[in-house]
């Protein structure tokens, strides 16, 4: 018998008929003499549906209370599905973030998961109940409702099953495993039955949309075997794993693409890493992320930076620059966001040269141009203009994982 997490994303709880289908999935799961806990999502559009309401109060509402109406959606889902497995003669329980003690900071909209206390779901478990915990939502050391961001239902569901020991989190969703790519972009993309753990983190931060990077870089933390499942056709999905040496011997391993960067230029900063530190501090105490970073040096006199953040945190992240030009020293400060990212990723790159030439080889075949270059062990990335962003992927899985695949 084999404790198990089941986490299922907004689609595959997105009607009543999706509630009940994964209402059979749970229990075939229990039937088969394993131990149950379920993680959800709000039913899909629901999220949505919620934000929309509060913009119509308000184009930018307080991220306080935005965290306690956008939370109220997994109360839904998780009541329901219980509802779905009690009728199935089964004994379940609907749970909330606070009912399970998942703490998390105060950072409003997109808070971290400091601690996920085990003792309710353990008596819940010892009870022989299937625990059904509303995912996405935690609570800060004041007690506030806070939320982790699209897609945080996955990190929910990773942090629960380290905090149980569960031997398994399986992360159902309406694909069926990780893809070299996207299907939607590339007809010719496959499903891999094995990725190593350091192929999925690039991956998931690089824009794959499968897994949530901080669900990721949580069962690196605690060592949490993942497998991507599909709700609709479950079957044997792709198994994340942690043995580099049981994996097919690929120079590259998957193309990831993301729409949502946007770029941002500091120009004319005076030398002196203070101020880059400053421009870095600035980001960090507003919870703004950067992604890639690039410095052109003008003679030892003066430094353009250019940054990528995510587009969400684009108008935020030009006016704070903006307010502070003065103290930065900047000449100028501007943005672009008609651009997007491609990468490809592989753990091969370590022990094959030549990837990089063919990687821009590719591109220079279809005329794209790069904007910034950013680079590490297992991946290349670039930022180019969007409008080529689908004939980049298209380029590149066919010179890595379609001819030598």
């Amino acid at each position: 018998m084999a404790l198990i997490v089941q986490k299922f994303g907004g689609t595959s709880v997105g009607s009543i008929e999706r509630i009940e289908a994964v209402a059979d999935l749970v229990v075939k799961t229990r039937q088969q003499g394993h131990q149950v806990v379920v993680v959800l999502s709000a039913m899909s559009g629901e999220t949505n549906r919620l934000i929309n309401l509060a913009k119509q109060i308000d184009t930018r509402p307080s991220s306080r209370e935005l965290d306690v109406l956008i939370s109220t959606g997994e109360q839904v889902s998780v009541s329901l599905l219980a509802m779905a497995i009690i009728k199935r003669g089964h004994s379940a329980v609907s749970l909330l973030a606070d009912q399970v003690n998942i703490l998390t900071d105060n950072m409003f909209g997109k808070a971290r998961i400091a601690e996920v206390a085990a003792t309710r779901l353990k008596h819940e478990l010892e009870h022989n109940r299937i625990a059904i915990i509303a995912g996405f939502q935690g609570r800060d050391i004041e007690g506030n409702i806070t939320t982790l961001g699209r897609g945080g239902t996955d990190t929910s569901a990773v942090e629960i099953a380290a905090a149980i020991k569960a031997d398994e989190c399986q992360i159902y969703t309406d694909v069926d495993g990780v893809y070299t790519t996207d299907p939607r972009v590339e007809p010719n993309a496959r499903r891999m039955s094995q990725v190593t753990f350091a192929e999925m983190l690039e991956l998931a931060s690089l824009g794959a949309k499968v897994l949530h990077i901080r669900s990721v870089e949580a069962a690196g933390k605690h060592n949490v075997p993942l497998r991507v499942l599909s709700s609709f056709n479950p079957d044997e999905g792709t198994l994340i794993s942690f043995e580099e040496n049981d994996m097919p011997n690929k120079v590259v391993s998957g193309i990831a693409f993301n729409r949502e960067e946007c770029l941002i230029k500091v120009q004319g900063v005076p030398t002196g890493t203070q101020y880059l530190s400053k421009i870095l501090k600035l980001f960090a105490e507003n919870g703004i992320e950067i992604d890639m970073i690039n410095q052109v040096n003008h003679n030892f006199e003066k430094i353009d930076y250019a940054f990528t953040v995510h587009s969400n945190d684009y108008l935020q992240a030009l006016e704070l620059l903006s307010e502070d030009q003065a103290q930065l020293g900047a000449q100028n400060i501007s943005g672009l966001q008609a651009v997007a990212k491609v990468s490809a990723v592989g753990m091969g790159m370590k022990s094959h040269s030549g990837v990089a030439s063919l990687f821009f080889d590719a591109l220079a075949q279809e005329n794209i141009n790069v904007v910034l270059v950013s680079t590490s062990e297992i991946k290349i990335s670039v930022l180019i203009d969007e409008k080529y962003l689908e004939l980049a992927v298209r380029a590149l899985h066919k010179a890595f994982l379609t001819e030598n695949g």
